[in-house]
């Protein structure tokens, strides 16, 4: 039984009508008993009803034709009515025979236009190629029947067996009254979805692009202009280009929503950049995200398709909006297991949080120094309840902004909800980290979402592990992106951290772990000059001590002298090797003492610190924009070379200056917990040098680096001296890292004007 009364084009618009035809073999003919009485359909009621909804289950396809070299295709569906699209189905990747099993509805005002049915296969950055379409005749559908079809797909220019799709229909013809209460809904559905930015999505995807290898050359050079596409369901972003390169480093990190009705498929393709003509393919990959455990970040390299090499990335799922998660901080029935492998991170709504004591005795437990041995790399956890924000920057048109909050530890990445509307957020959100490593940095962001655009910054903080007061709820003032000044706005945080000090210890002295995604720093001539004036510092202290010894020698001051000469002759002549580290362990409790004493009276120098960090950062600001407006295109480009050259000569004074901070600092008694841990390991040194002779010693240490990469291959090599001071703040981090008072909450003062 033909749906399509005489199988002709409707008004002589349509061509190549597809057929449409009830399936016997599972519906099978009208049954004489049931149906003794013939149910109406559209056209014969249509005089009575001005009105119908069509309900529409689309189940699946069948024998689809093959538009992919690999021979499948990525089939998906649209559906239009009134030349408008009434629904997209999502795609299934590499199947002809897909199942799909969506339900959408849609408004019927004049059933003597048909609805359209168009097959495409998707093609990543590629046209999308049509797979055959049909015509529905809604005016032959009975009325108040569900009835299910096979729709043959054809195409006036393809002669191949197009394959079919399996459809229900049921149409429901609407009174007046029926009409306006539909629409009404209908209209109030649509209201509330654009008050809250569309669609609300479930999941956030934070993807950090690392790098690639070994991809295909394609131009005459040999060599590329790589970058990369991300796609998830209508979202789409692309990485900058990295010139000339076979083996990319992009570094950079996107932001991607899921929605529960769309495709949790991403798909990645690679391009290269060409001037003047279209871009070439040089390979693709996907992730399945519904395979991947949430809240957990992964580090995932991709084998590309259709091309060579691989792409390297950070992947996490946060931030749902919808759904809340199950307990998992202390006191989580998870924590036994989660805990067993790195890089587990896990989020829950602070209402539906219980704290557990035993559980917390547990953890505790699992970090006391009786189990110091196990797990090396397990060093603690860190509890993180993100409470609320006040005051917060609008970003909006609207006086208003739509928030989320982005916690950072490393490289585990986690996300809040967004609230909208709001300059006041309150998400109430529990968040849990494993530590690697104690002297890590917790940076919590805040960001406006915007849907046709990447998200605003608002604020941000940085808060390293050491300084957290566990249990103490404190409201902490945003800062800029470059951490020196205030901007709108506070959010207030809980924090709890637990550790082992042993294992702590013995990380201190290991590498430390890298951030894949840091902001590049380029070249400023106010950095250049800071870090030059910061290197001066330093050889000044140098110079000094120098000039000191020199006094002596000279006998300026007699008492000097003669102290000086008294001393040096007991020290040469008592001299054993084991007096180095007391020596080293006396500059340590001298800095002690003096920081005792002098602990108060610091905050009017770094006031006055924090006073020329400002004003040094109000006149980069200006230099930029200075340089904006007087710089053409092509000046950049002649100046490019210079700048390389300068940014070399900066970043290696950088590296300099940072190493002396972080001696000075480390005798400083700027982190507790490192000089203390500095003055354990020269106390011990002490005792082993006095009873150990030295030849001893060096040949336990040649052996123990000759045959580290024998008894472990995939040792990293390193120096334990120099991991040490990696983990001692120079004087930029401390900047960084300082918290806001209240009596420094005042906006930045204007910019001074410069006189000609």
């Amino acid at each position: 039984m033909c749906l399509l009364d005489d199988g002709s084009t409707h008004d002589g618009q349509t061509h190549h009508l597809g057929t449409l035809a009830y399936l016997e073999t599972e519906i099978g003919p009208p049954d004489k008993e049931t149906d003794s009485i013939p149910r109406p359909t559209a056209r014969s009621v249509r005089h009575q009803y001005d009105f119908f909804t069509l309900d529409v289950t689309l189940k699946e396809g069948r024998r689809l034709a093959i538009r992919d070299k690999c021979g499948t295709s990525d089939p998906y569906v649209k559906f239009k009515y009134d030349g408008k699209q009434v629904y997209k189905s999502r795609i299934v990747y590499k199947n002809l025979n897909p199942r799909w099993d969506e339900t959408f509805s849609l408004p019927v005002d004049d059933v003597t236009k048909p609805l359209v049915v168009k097959v495409f296969d998707y093609d990543r950055g590629l046209q999308d190629d049509p797979m055959g379409h049909a015509y529905i005749d809604l005016a032959s559908l009975l009325i108040d029947r569900k009835e299910e079809f096979k729709v043959d797909l054809e195409d006036p220019h393809v002669a191949e067996d197009l394959g079919y799709l399996l459809l229900d229909l049921t149409l429901v013809p609407k009174t007046s009254d029926e009409k306006e209460e539909y629409l009404a809904k209908r209209n109030r559905l649509v209201e509330t979805q654009r008050s809250m930015k569309a669609q609300i999505w479930s999941s956030v995807v934070s993807l950090v692009l690392i790098e690639g290898k070994g991809l295909l050359p394609m131009d005459d050079n040999g060599l590329s202009d790589p970058y990369c596409k991300f796609r998830l369901g209508n979202e789409k972003y692309k990485s900058k280009v990295a010139g000339k390169t076979l083996n990319p480093r992009w570094l950079e990190q996107f932001d991607l929503h899921m929605y529960d009705d769309q495709t949790s498929v991403l798909e990645i393709s690679v391009w290269d950049k060409d001037v003047g003509s279209k871009d070439d393919f040089m390979g693709r990959c996907q992730v399945d995200l519904s395979e991947l455990k949430r809240e957990e970040t992964h580090h995932i390299e991709k084998e590309l398709e259709d091309g060579a090499g691989s792409v390297s990335f950070l992947l996490t799922i946060t931030g749902h909006a919808s759904h809340a998660h199950s307990p998992t901080c202390w006191g989580a029935d998870g924590l036994h297991t989660h805990l067993g492998s790195a890089g587990n991170e896990t989020i829950t709504d602070l209402a539906n949080y219980m704290p557990d004591p035993r559980e917390r005795l547990e953890v505790q437990r699992r970090y006391s120094l009786l189990r110091s041995l196990r797990n090396l790399n397990d060093v603690g956890l860190l509890q993180v309840k993100v409470i609320k924000a006040t005051g917060l920057l609008a970003a909006d048109f609207g006086g208003k902004s739509d928030p989320f909050c982005v916690l950072e530890l490393t490289n585990a990445r986690l996300q809040t909800q967004t609230i909208y509307k709001t300059l006041n957020p309150e998400w109430g959100k529990v968040f849990t980290f494993q530590v690697k490593d104690i002297h890590s940095i917790l940076e919590v962001s805040v960001y406006d979402e915007d849907r046709n655009k990447s998200a605003e910054f608002l604020g941000k903080v940085a808060i390293p592990l050491l300084r957290i007061k566990n249990g103490e709820r404190k409201a902490f003032f945003l800062k800029d992106k470059k951490l020196r000044r205030r901007t709108k706005g506070s959010i207030v945080l809980e924090m709890e951290v637990i550790y082992n000090s042993v294992k702590a210890s013995w990380r201190t002295f290991n590498p430390k772990e890298v951030k894949y995604l840091q902001m590049e720093q380029k070249f400023k001539r106010q950095i250049l000059v800071r870090n030059l004036q910061r290197v001066s510092r330093l050889v000044m202290a140098v110079v000094n001590t120098g000039r000191f010894v020199k006094s002596c020698f000279e006998w300026e001051s007699k008492t000097r002298s003669i102290t000086a000469f008294i001393m040096y002759v007991l020290m040469v002549w008592n001299f054993e090797l084991y007096m180095l580290p007391l020596v080293l362990l006396s500059i340590f409790f001298k800095y002690y003492i003096v920081r005792s004493v002098m602990e108060g009276r610091t905050d009017q120098q770094e006031v006055r610190a924090d006073e020329e960090a400002e004003e040094e950062e109000q006149e980069e600001d200006e230099d930029d924009e200075e340089r904006g407006k007087e710089k053409s295109k092509s000046f950049k480009e002649k100046l490019q070379a210079i700048q390389d050259v300068c940014q070399t000569v900066q970043n290696g004074l950088d590296e300099v200056a940072s190493l002396g901070e972080s001696v000075k600092n480390a005798f400083n008694w700027t982190v507790p917990f490192l000089s203390w841990l500095a003055v354990i390991t020269l106390a011990i040194a002490t005792v082993v040098l006095y009873f150990i002779p030295l030849r001893y010693l060096v040949l336990v240490w040649g052996i123990n680096k000759f045959t580290k990469k024998l008894r472990n291959p995939n040792a990293i090599p390193n120096n334990e001296l120099l991991d040490f001071l990696s983990r001692v703040p120079s004087d930029e981090e401390l900047i960084d890292c300082k918290e806001l008072k209240s009596d420094d909450t005042q906006q930045p003062s204007p910019k001074k004007k410069k006189t000609s």
